[in-house]
């Protein structure tokens, strides 16, 4: 477990060599389970991303697992399947601490006691599934920002879906949940990291494939590209943090405005 994710970098070459590829490489099984927070909180550059997007271009041919849990629930059966599982291989979680403490991410007993590992997570209020007219797919504590905002917005018609594992990608259990928006007509993917950092660029290609009905359209709600993982002013991060919260909950429909190019 790291202090904060960002470290993990210092360990960039470990988890190019053995992590990631020593199984393919030198048939070395492994199940270590590495814990870096994760989280946009507005604490700077070095203490906010543990690099999510290095782990997901890393990932291919079932190597590992990369999880962003929200609940105590769900990290207690992701730790127990882990230990349990036949299939062995290394495990991600990324996560903040804040979340450790947050009012609204909270389990249950019987969701440990009862219930099971969920690689995502539908909707958690009671809405109109008939009026839903844009899904906003995320993952990680914006989940709790978005939903406390919708809440005191009073919106009816954005159904809020969490992906808590991001490879594998769960593409066939979205298929399933979006299965009951017949009338949404927008996916939006939002995240706290830069266009260019996150998942975005991972896992667009699995939300294109989601869109098989025409009628539909794929935005993104997020920070713009960056060099940087994170801003280093609070004020700042407030605003961009304002700002994708409000891209993702509004009325108008959402677009994906690609990056600047020019200088």
């Amino acid at each position: 477990e790291a202090q904060f994710g960002d470290f993990a970098n210092c360990a960039q070459v470990v988890i190019d060599q053995f992590i990631s590829s020593g199984l393919q490489k030198w048939g070395r099984i492994c199940q270590l389970t590495m814990m870096l927070p994760h989280g946009y909180e507005g604490q700077g550059p070095e203490h906010s991303s543990a690099r999510l997007e290095r782990f997901l271009q890393l990932c291919a041919e079932l190597n590992m697992r990369v999880w962003v849990p929200t609940t105590p629930a769900q990290l207690f059966h992701l730790l127990r399947d882990q230990m349990l599982r036949d299939f062995r291989r290394p495990l991600i979680i990324m996560m903040p601490k804040s979340l450790l403490r947050h009012p609204l991410s909270k389990s249950d007993m019987s969701d440990l006691t009862e219930g099971g590992l969920q690689v995502c997570l539908p909707e958690q209020d009671e809405l109109d599934a008939a009026n839903v007219r844009r899904v906003v797919l995320c993952y990680g504590k914006v989940y709790f920002e978005l939903l406390k905002q919708r809440r005191e917005r009073d919106i009816q018609d954005i159904a809020i879906v969490r992906v808590e594992q991001l490879y594998p990608f769960p593409r066939n259990d979205l298929a399933h949940i979006l299965e009951d928006y017949p009338q949404a007509v927008e996916i939006v993917w939002c995240q706290d990291e830069p266009r260019n950092q996150g998942a975005w660029y991972q896992i667009q290609h699995h939300l294109w494939a989601l869109l098989d009905d025409k009628h539909r359209k794929l935005g993104y709600a997020g920070r713009d590209a960056s060099a940087s993982p994170a801003c280093g002013s609070p004020t700042l991060h407030k605003a961009q943090q304002s700002a994708l919260i409000d891209s993702a909950l509004s009325a108008e429909p959402v677009e994906d405005q690609g990056e600047r190019l020019e200088w």
